[in-house]
């Protein structure tokens, strides 16, 4: 059902990011957008984003290209069920995508500027996973392919999997790092990266100076 993957895909965008921006804004006087602005080209910064967008232009092509038929669809239109799932796990990414941005508060955003100092946020969906926002946007993405399943979307996916773990393990985490410190580095030990106790963090070295490893 391309059809359906592109309003699904709109919606997705409409809710996660145009209504969560202007709740920002309402909010701060700021959108939230960080983005790439200021990265080197060829930074890890810069990998992380042009990955993500990449993710996102792939999941726009992917239903587009199954509907002039420049992609074989892996199911016909009369997997309902595949369908169904696929529906059914993009609204449950949808919401859970929704309620951890709201979780952060005036904490949100998009990218990571590295002069600002914001909150860290441990409540909420943030109490099992440090990144509740990324892993149900992974569960948003994999509703998508079920919806339009085909080459390039999945592909998609994948470019979305590795601009995340890119974004988390190279970028957000050494920032909150040197921003939060040890209080940072205990909650990265108590909590997982994507999925509740997996990927949590222990540190080596010297006391208060130690660097995070995954433990």
């Amino acid at each position: 059902m391309p059809v359906l993957a592109l309003i699904a895909y709109a919606l997705y965008g409409a809710i996660g990011f145009g209504i969560r921006a202007v709740v920002h804004h309402r909010r701060t006087g700021s959108t939230g957008f960080v983005g790439i602005a200021g990265s080197p080209p060829g930074s890890i910064e810069w990998l992380a984003g042009a990955a993500f967008v990449l993710a996102l232009a792939g999941g726009v092509a992917a239903p587009l290209a199954q509907l002039v038929g420049l992609v074989e669809p892996w199911t016909g239109s009369s997997d309902l069920a595949v369908h169904a799932l696929g529906a059914a796990v993009f609204a449950a990414g949808l919401a859970g995508t929704f309620w951890a941005q709201l979780a952060m508060g005036d904490s949100w955003r998009v990218g990571v500027d590295s002069a600002a100092r914001t909150d860290l946020v441990a409540s909420g969906p943030f109490r099992w996973v440090r990144n509740p926002i990324f892993s149900w946007m992974t569960i948003t993405g994999v509703g998508l392919v079920l919806l339009a399943p085909n080459a390039l979307a999945v592909a998609s996916l994948a470019a979305l999997l590795i601009a995340l773990e890119i974004q988390v393990r190279a970028v957000e985490e050494p920032y909150l790092t040197r921003t939060h410190g040890d209080a940072y580095r205990c909650y990265a030990a108590s909590t997982g990266r994507f999925l509740p106790g997996i990927g949590r963090l222990t540190t080596s070295g010297r006391p208060g100076g130690s660097r995070p490893a995954e433990g």
